[in-house]
C-alpha cells in the first residue's frame, strides 16, 4: 500500500523527550522522497533550531507557529488570545490537509493544547474525520486523550527514564531548543 492509498494517523505522546524530534525526523524522511509536509506548532512562538534548519528545506516543509512568543507555561484557565491562536492554527492545519499540496501534516503539541482546553476533543476528532486518503497525520504532545489514541493507527509513548533536567541542566541551544 502506498501513501496515496490511505495515510495513517500517528500519535507521539508521553512525558519523555523526543516527540517533536520524532515528527521532525519523519518530515525529513518524507522530504527525502519528495513528499511535502505542513508542520503546525501549537503553543510555540519561540525561536527554535528547527526553524533555521527547515528554512533550508522550505520547498518540502512548511512550518508555522501558532503560539505567542514565550507562551509555553499554560494554566487550566487559558487567555482568550491563546484560545483564538489555537483555533486559528487548527483551521490552518485543516486547510493545509485538504489543499492537496501536502502528504504529511504535523500538529505539534496539539495534545497539550487539548489538555489546556485551547481546543476541544470534538474539534480535533472532527479534524481527523476530515482527513483525506493519501495524507499522513502526526499529533504530538503529552496528555494525548484516550479518544485520540483510539482513533489513531499508531501511538508511541515517550517515557522518561532519566533526564539531565533533573540535575538542573537548562534547555540547550541546538538540542532542546
Amino acid at each position: 500500500m502506498s501513501l496515496k492509498d490511505k495515510g495513517y494517523i500517528q500519535v507521539y505522546t508521553g512525558n519523555g523527550k523526543g516527540k517533536t524530534t520524532a515528527a521532525l525526523g519523519l518530515a525529513l524522511r518524507a522530504a527525502g522522497h519528495g513528499y511535502k509536509t505542513y508542520f503546525g506548532q501549537f503553543l510555540k512562538g519561540q525561536d527554535y533550531g528547527e526553524l533555521h534548519s527547515l528554512e533550508k528545506l522550505k520547498d518540502y516543509i512548511t512550518l508555522e507557529q501558532f503560539g505567542r512568543r514565550g507562551f509555553i507555561h499554560v494554566t487550566r484557565n487559558p487567555d482568550q488570545e491563546d484560545i483564538r491562536r489555537a483555533k486559528e492554527g487548527l483551521a490552518k492545519c485543516r486547510k493545509a490537509m485538504l489543499s492537496g499540496q501536502y502528504e504529511l501534516i504535523v500538529l505539534d503539541e496539539i495534545n497539550v493544547a487539548l489538555y489546556f482546553q485551547l481546543i476541544t476533543e470534538e474539534e480535533l476528532l472532527q479534524f481527523l474525520e476530515a482527513k483525506p486518503n493519501g495524507v499522513e497525520i502526526i499529533l504530538t504532545g503529552r496528555y494525548a486523550p484516550e479518544s485520540v489514541c483510539e482513533r489513531a493507527d499508531l501511538v508511541t509513548e515517550m517515557k522518561e527514564i532519566k533526564h539531565y533536567y533533573q540535575q538542573k541542566v537548562p534547555a540547550r541551544q541546538g538540542f532542546e531548543r
